[in-house]
Parts: structure tokens; C-alpha cells; sequence
């Protein structure tokens, strides 16, 4: 199956500006639910279609989209820059990564946590903040071991760049008690042991929430 991946960049026409606030929400939830949207117009083709695309935000104004199609132009975006994206790989290949995931588990009796908010809930309140970030890299290097037994691949490091936690989006409901979700970045180097087990995933992307921009790892050759 061929892939491609794509930059798109917002549009800068006073009419694509005009919307800014819409299409990019300062708000964390709300501009993931907007995004999302944004980037469907460059591949809805269709009623019928179903996402077949990964992305993440970029920078401000700038998405990276992995795609079993190139996007299609669109007026609120800039023309795509895109390419086929077939990395060459072997076993014993070394990749740097970065992957901004949902990271969950599923616990005995079936309830789907994430598992950076579940370690995070297991801590006295008080001491949760000090230790919002060492618990990501614990919880977010032992999720990402449990992804590579499935898709080909060894983590050799991995690093917690940042975890928020964002509402679900369409939420209206009280403050209290109100539905999350926790965004991961991870980044450091994997090694490969599957290359075809890992390309497949690749293509899937890795965790869940993958509508709101996460599950597109980003590789490169380590140095």
C-alpha cells in the first residue's frame, strides 16, 4: 500500500485570515475538534468516506497528514507539498522518533484508562504535579515497549517531551468530573525488528484519538 505523507499550510488570503479564530481555536479542545475538521475538507471526497488519514499540528498554521491519498486543494489551504512515503527499512534499523499519542491500556474487568492519568491517580494530590512528568516517561516508555511487541520494533530510549490533558471535545457538561483525554509527546530512538510488521502500523498510527492529531510517528535514520 502506498502512503504519502504531506505539509499543509493554512491559507493566507484575507478571506482564509477572516476565519483564524474558527479554524484555530486557542482553546486545547476545541481547536483539536476544529482542526480535525479543517483537515477533512483536503480529503472528504465524499458522504461515504471514512478517515484515512493521521496528523498532527505542526506549528501554528502547519500539519503534518501520513494519507492512503493525497490531500485534494482546498481554499483555506496553501497547495500541498506531498510526496510518497516508502522508507527503506531492515531489521536492525535504527529510527529517532517523535510521536505525540493517547497512550491507554485496558484493566482487568474492560475499563479503557490512560495509563499517564491512572499512574497519575494512584499518587497522594499533592503529589501529582511534581511528579506529572517522570510518571510520563515511566508510563510512556512502558506503553510504547507493549506497541512495539506488536509492530516489529525495540525502544532503545524514549523521552516525555510534554502530557496535557484535554477535554473530550463536544463536552457541555459541569467542570467536575468532566471527560479527558491525555495527548503524550514522546520522542528518542527504536530500533527495528520487523520491518514490514512496523510499516503496517506505521500507516495505522499508534494509540487512540487519532481524529484529535495524535498517533503519527514522525522517524528519521539515527545518526
Amino acid at each position: 500500500m502506498t502512503l504519502y505523507l504531506s505539509r499543509l499550510r493554512l491559507s493566507k488570503t484575507p478571506s482564509a485570515r477572516a476565519l483564524s479564530g474558527l479554524l484555530s481555536p486557542s482553546e486545547a479542545g476545541p481547536r483539536g475538534s476544529a482542526h480535525h475538521q479543517l483537515l477533512w475538507s483536503a480529503f472528504s471526497d465524499g458522504p461515504d468516506r471514512r478517515r484515512d488519514f493521521l496528523w498532527r499540528e505542526n506549528r501554528e498554521g502547519e500539519f503534518l497528514t501520513l494519507s492512503e491519498r493525497p490531500p485534494l486543494p482546498t481554499d483555506l489551504f496553501e497547495p500541498h507539498s506531498t510526496k510518497e512515503f516508502a522508507p527503506v527499512l531492515a531489521a536492525g534499523s535504527r529510527l529517532d522518533f517523535a510521536l505525540r499519542a493517547n497512550a491507554t491500556r485496558t484493566k482487568r474487568g474492560g475499563q479503557r484508562v490512560d495509563v499517564v492519568m491512572d499512574a497519575l491517580y494512584q499518587l497522594p494530590r499533592g503529589q501529582r504535579a511534581p511528579a506529572r512528568m517522570a510518571v510520563a516517561a515511566r508510563e510512556g516508555r512502558a506503553w510504547l515497549e507493549r506497541q512495539g511487541v506488536k509492530a516489529g520494533f525495540a525502544v532503545i530510549a524514549a523521552g516525555a517531551e510534554d502530557y496535557a490533558t484535554n477535554v473530550l471535545p463536544g463536552y457541555r457538561g459541569p467542570g467536575k468530573g468532566q471527560p479527558q483525554f491525555g495527548i503524550l509527546d514522546l520522542s528518542g530512538q527504536i530500533e527495528i525488528v520487523d520491518p514490514v510488521a512496523f510499516l503496517a502500523q506505521l500507516g495505522k498510527g499508534f494509540g487512540r484519538a487519532k481524529a484529535f492529531g495524535c498517533g503519527l510517528m514522525m522517524i528519521r535514520r539515527a545518526a
